[in-house]
């Protein structure tokens, strides 16, 4: 049936599990905030204040986001800047945030209908 489908491929598993470990890590709502935060580019005490977490628990987040890929580092002095990985990382986070807001809109507008 699927052999119909003109120009259809399936990604390859390790492709899967590469996405799927990346969207797990962003299901956390701090971390989701932190990479919104952080596509401006931004340092663990500019990232705290935005996100609303305390410095440590910034650490934390971005160690676990640096290991798996979504962060990137580099050094001025004593000074750790954090950046998102890649350029695919904005529309994947930016279209994530619109869905949410677009479930929220759609949520208010059945509940104001009942």
């Amino acid at each position: 049936m699927h052999e119909g489908i003109p120009d259809f491929a399936m990604p390859d598993d390790e492709q899967v599990q590469a996405a799927a470990d990346a969207l797990r890590m962003l299901a956390d709502p701090t971390r989701l905030k932190l990479m919104w935060a952080l596509l401006q580019g931004e340092n663990v005490a500019c990232l705290a204040d935005l996100s609303g977490a305390r410095p440590t628990a910034v650490s934390q987040h971005l160690a676990k986001l640096r290991l798996a890929g979504l962060v990137t580092t580099r050094r001025e002095g004593t000074f750790v800047y954090y950046s998102a990985a890649d350029h695919h990382l904005r529309p994947l986070i930016q279209q994530a945030l619109a869905h949410g807001a677009h479930t929220l809109d759609h949520r208010t507008a059945t509940d104001t209908s009942a």
